[in-house]
């Protein structure tokens, strides 16, 4: 079987490449590609894949422009961090999603899904225009614009505008404020990404999520990674991991 695997992010792309070998060792991933525009053009010249590995967020758009590029004949499973109520309609009509992180059972579940129904009887489903606009409104519905914070027995808000980052830490979700004050919120950094501005932060390592407005600088650092230093009062500089960098550049440009 010949997989196509539609990722942005290159350590989530491996791991599906690890689970797949898991599975079944005799499984061949074809390409793994990382954006709308690389995707289209390898639709247009390659032979169709058996089954397609798809991220709904890409480097440079959603994955539902592809649809409106190209035609896409191959069975869907997509793979994303929003919660299941969020894209009910994928399962609904018979097309089959993932939820990350992924895991091995649901993985081999979503496969064997795939070879029970569409390759037996050779029928692909379709993605309807009406189920890609319904999942696109509930992605581009307004970003969450500010937190609950639990301080001693007190609940505050913070805007949204004034957090220079999310991190992670020692399996917990914290921000810090443009006051460099820590707080812990109960939001993984995947859902955090699906609900607040993507053009005002970006996702640049597993560990961390930057306001654009905190970035004071950016600085070329060791094996193709950029270093970037925050506004915020006594923080360390982060780390941009080198496989985030291309998309981070476009980002910053945007």
């Amino acid at each position: 079987m010949k997989v196509l695997i539609i990722e942005d992010e290159q350590l989530a792309a491996e791991r599906m490449v690890e689970l797949l070998q898991l599975y079944d060792k005799t499984i061949e991933v074809t390409s793994i590609l990382d954006s709308v525009k690389d995707v289209v053009l390898w639709l247009n010249s390659n032979p169709n894949p058996d089954l397609i590995f798809m991220d709904i967020q890409l480097s440079d758009g959603l994955c539902f422009d592809i649809f409106k590029k190209t035609n896409i004949e191959s069975p869907v499973i997509f793979t994303t961090a929003f919660q299941e109520y969020a894209i009910k309609a994928f399962k609904v009509n018979s097309v089959d999603y993932l939820l990350k992180p992924i895991d091995f059972s649901e993985l081999k579940s979503a496969i064997e899904k795939f070879r029970k129904h569409f390759q037996a009887e050779k029928g692909i489903p379709v993605l309807h225009e009406d189920i890609i606009n319904s999942v696109k409104q509930m992605l581009e519905k307004p970003h969450k614009t500010r937190f609950i914070i639990k301080i001693g027995e007190h609940l505050r808000p913070v805007k949204t505008e004034e957090i220079h980052y999310f991190f992670s830490l020692d399996k917990t979700t914290n921000i810090c404020t443009s006051d460099a004050k820590l707080y812990i919120i109960d939001y993984s950094l995947d859902n955090l990404m699906e609900l607040i501005d993507n053009d005002q932060f970006f996702r640049i390592n597993r560990q961390n999520i930057v306001n654009r407005d905190a970035i004071s600088d950016i600085v070329m650092y060791s094996k193709n990674r950029l270093k970037i230093k925050l506004i915020t009062a006594g923080q360390e500089p982060l780390i941009i991991s080198r496989d985030k960098v291309n998309s981070f550049k476009v980002w910053l440009d945007g």
